[in-house]
């Protein structure tokens, strides 16, 4: 299941698209930052079974150029990947016309490393292609601890948090990200928003996310304004979408109903809570996945 944490890791460079050209700096590679950026479509499926979809797909034009990135969140190893971030460049590459790249955010420094490392593909004898990702994870990002130095780069912050969440540097991080946060002015609000939901998502079920929830708590006259209430609602609902996905694939496991793929992915991609509703009431019963997805009217007793 797609977690909150693994959205905000690739959410972040959406909001930001010039914190690649910056968080990069520290794997010694530079890239101008970008004059304008524009989102592209993330689902790199064709007409075929298979479903490929990117994490997050931007355009990004530079003084020096143009080029494609693909963020890739990676909570853990998957000896699959490599074959898929392949498919990923030489798809994007042959549908852009101009020179992809790939970033791969990963929060674990084992799986940092894992995903660093340059595969050849083709015979020892000549690798017809190359996959060389450039990787951010907690060794490569810097941490950042002053408020100073929080407030001239947020994003960067935020980021920071999100990759060191279970570091002992994530209590300073924090205590300076929420200083920096506090210190925008009424006009940055929704901004600031956006960023407290990131930080919230990038820090997942850890100890780092506890103490972000209390430092969001201590200055209630800017954090119970409208924008920030409807974050806190539209993380709820969330919460509760998570939950019932996670009710579903769990339930039907547990009844011996074949789950393919596909259809793992269908459920981890409704983000309608009364659908979702709809699937479970389905799943109780069901004797196949397509019962549980049939239209209504179709489903047979259990609607």
């Amino acid at each position: 299941m797609v977690s909150s944490s693994h959205e905000a890791l690739h959410r972040i460079f959406q909001e930001d698209p010039g914190l690649f050209a910056r968080a990069v700096r520290g794997l010694g590679v530079s890239f101008p930052p970008p004059v304008s950026a524009s989102p592209l479509p993330t689902d790199l499926t064709e007409n075929r079974p298979v479903e490929r979809r990117v994490d997050t797909l931007l355009r990004m034009d530079t003084e020096d150029g143009e080029f494609v990135l693909a963020v890739e969140s990676q909570g853990k190893r998957d000896p699959g990947k490599p074959a898929s971030w392949a498919y990923y460049l030489s798809h994007l590459y042959a549908k852009y016309g101009i020179p992809p790249v790939l970033l791969v955010v990963c929060a674990d420094r084992s799986t940092a490393a894992w995903a660093a490392r340059q595969i050849d593909i083709g015979p020892p004898q000549w690798p017809s292609l190359t996959l060389r990702p450039l990787v951010l994870g907690p060794d490569s990002l810097p941490v950042i601890a002053s408020p100073d130095e929080a407030a001239r780069d947020i994003p960067l912050t935020v980021l920071s948090a999100a990759l060191h969440r279970r570091d002992p540097d994530a209590d300073a991080i924090l205590n300076a990200l929420a200083k920096a946060l506090k210190g925008l002015s009424a006009e940055d609000e929704d901004t600031a928003g956006t960023f407290i939901e990131l930080t919230e998502q990038g820090l997942g079920k850890t100890p780092a996310a506890d103490l972000w929830r209390h430092l969001m708590a201590v200055d209630l006259s800017f954090f119970q304004s409208e924008t920030a209430q409807k974050l806190r609602a539209e993380g709820r609902d969330e919460g509760r979408i998570e939950g019932r996905v996670e009710d579903i694939l769990r339930l039907l496991q547990g009844r011996g109903v074949e789950v393919s793929e596909t259809d793992r992915e269908h459920v981890i991609g409704c983000r309608d809570l009364n659908t979702l509703d709809v699937w479970f009431t389905r799943a109780i019963t069901a004797t196949s996945a397509a019962e549980v997805f049939a239209p209504a009217g179709e489903a047979g007793p259990a609607d």
